[in-house]
């Protein structure tokens, strides 16, 4: 069946039932969300680890025909749950046809759209407009003007058009009236001049708007969302009292809560499905966790500014950068698997540096050296939940015996499964990596798993290792004696 064209064809169809006239989007997203509930679909698909607290508190600000504000810290998908939203929008709604505010067909509001009904009638023509076209978002920034987000008089059309300044026609529209019967996100909102954020009061509380210049005011059906940092409200500007007290609800983001969970955002958002690399690469479990690990002690680690936190990015684009110089030592040895191992997650320090905030004491040991604090803590975090280095005391005595080895990450897999081969037993013990992975093993995840047991054990501080001479024996402290060698001093009186 075709859509219709006319106002007149439009009438005859479903659209014209008083209650799909009169709807607002506000209602338009409840029924929909409603109906997906009892469905049991899925709500923000692609969301990690809000199921059981920001999904259902904004799935009730929804139910609730609320406004609402998205607050966390960098890197807690907010933009990408606002965009999420227009999963509750019919997939089309109809407007009038080249209208700029996007004018109900039954109840047009701007001057040339009643002027088009009230020349053509049912003649006048319609369009539809696909849920994606109804998202309309906004950065807020400094420079942003009044004009921008409400509307101003354009004075080049009314010149072009012969039009008085006065006329209605002349109005250029701003973002907010163009986002009319659909969704208005404004990114940052403490960016906002406070002056600006006191323009958003009527939309926000009496639901229409005044332009500039003109005594006419827009009934605007639009649902109002925003995203802030918490700890922006000082740094760059503030939520003004009068605005934060017209906005429905007030929604709290967070970091995933588990290391299960930013494993599974991190594997989602990561650039791993590389050309060619369906079947050569393979990126071990431990290693994943250590990345992941990496974030959630820099979280807590007191050299980094929490008030800041620490992006999700940061894994991210660590796992990223871990897999390209893995990719890059097998493009220069020949070999087709690519197997990140520990080193690689050193060679990633350029993708953690300048993604970590410092408080004083960092900055004084610098971004890259609290970076590799925090790499080492998190290998020797993970290497203690698959081994106990009592089981391990023969690795250790290898060492304390004089035995020393130095690997690089730019050699290849045979290369440097031939060094850590000398290490008796050694390799046997990677078996505890992956307990249920039967038949023989990859020299290339061996290799990997070996290397990560030798830092487990650098982290532990049963070994040591430097640039210069690679893994070696820890040094024993020894006890200090503290011997008074100097002669007593004799009393002398003076009379």
């Amino acid at each position: 069946m075709s859509r219709p064209k006319t106002l007149g064809e439009l009438r005859k169809t479903g659209w014209a039932a008083p209650g799909m006239r009169k709807r607002t989007v506000k209602e338009e997203m409840r029924a929909n969300v409603i109906r997906q509930l009892e469905a049991g679909t899925r709500l923000f698909p692609g969301i990690v680890g809000y199921d059981d607290s920001v999904v259902p508190q904004v799935v009730n600000a929804i139910l609730s025909r609320h406004n609402l504000i998205l607050l966390g810290l960098r890197g807690q998908a907010k933009s990408r749950i606002l965009r999420g939203l227009t999963q509750f929008l019919d997939e089309e709604i109809p407007v009038m046809a080249g209208c700029e505010i996007n004018d109900s067909p039954f109840r047009p509001h701007c001057r040339a759209c009643l002027d088009m009904v009230e020349e053509m009638g049912n003649e006048a023509p319609v369009s539809f407009l696909p849920r994606e076209a109804r998202y309309v978002e906004k950065l807020a920034t400094p420079d942003v003007t009044i004009a921008d987000m409400i509307g101003d008089v354009d004075p080049i059309r009314a010149a072009r058009s012969g039009l008085n300044l006065a006329d209605e026609l002349t109005i250029h529209y701003g973002l907010l009236p163009r986002a009319n019967r659909g969704l208005f996100a404004i990114n940052e909102l403490p960016d906002l001049a406070g002056k600006i954020q006191v323009g958003l009061f009527n939309i926000l509380q009496e639901g229409d708007v005044q332009i500039k210049g003109y005594p006419v005011r827009f009934e605007l059906d639009v649902v109002m969302v925003f995203t802030a940092n918490p700890e922006d409200y000082t740094a760059r500007g503030k939520i003004i009292t009068p605005l934060k007290d017209r906005i429905g609800a007030e929604v709290r983001t967070h970091y995933p809560v588990a290391l299960k969970e930013g494993i599974r955002i991190t594997e989602q958002e990561a650039w791993l499905n590389r050309p060619g690399s369906a079947n050569r690469l393979r990126i071990p479990h431990f290693i994943q966790e250590v990345v992941e690990t990496i974030a959630f002690m820099a979280r807590r680690d007191k050299k980094v500014d929490k008030r800041s936190g620490v992006s999700q990015r940061l894994p991210i684009t660590v796992l990223e950068n871990v897999v390209s110089n893995a990719e890059r030592r097998c493009i220069a040895s020949g070999e087709k698997k690519v197997v990140p191992r520990i080193s690689d997650v050193y060679a990633a320090l350029p993708s953690m540096t300048g993604k970590l905030e410092l408080e004083y004491e960092g900055e004084l040991q610098g971004a890259e050296k609290v970076a590799q604090i925090l790499i080492r803590g998190a290998v020797g975090k993970v290497f203690s939940r698959y081994y106990d280095p009592a089981n391990l005391k023969h690795i250790v005595d290898w060492f304390d015996l004089g035995g020393a080895l130095k690997l690089s990450d730019s050699a290849s897999t045979s290369e440097t499964f031939e060094q850590l081969n000398q290490i008796q037993g050694l390799v046997e013990k990677t078996a505890s990596l992956e307990p249920r992975r039967r038949g023989r093993k990859d020299p290339a995840f061996l290799v990997s798993g070996c290397e990560f047991i030798l830092d487990g054990l650098h982290a532990l501080r049963k070994i040591d290792r430097s640039e210069d001479k690679g893994y070696f024996a820890s040094e024993k402290k020894r006890p200090q004696t503290f011997i008074d060698d100097q002669p007593a001093r004799r009393r002398r009186s003076f009379n």
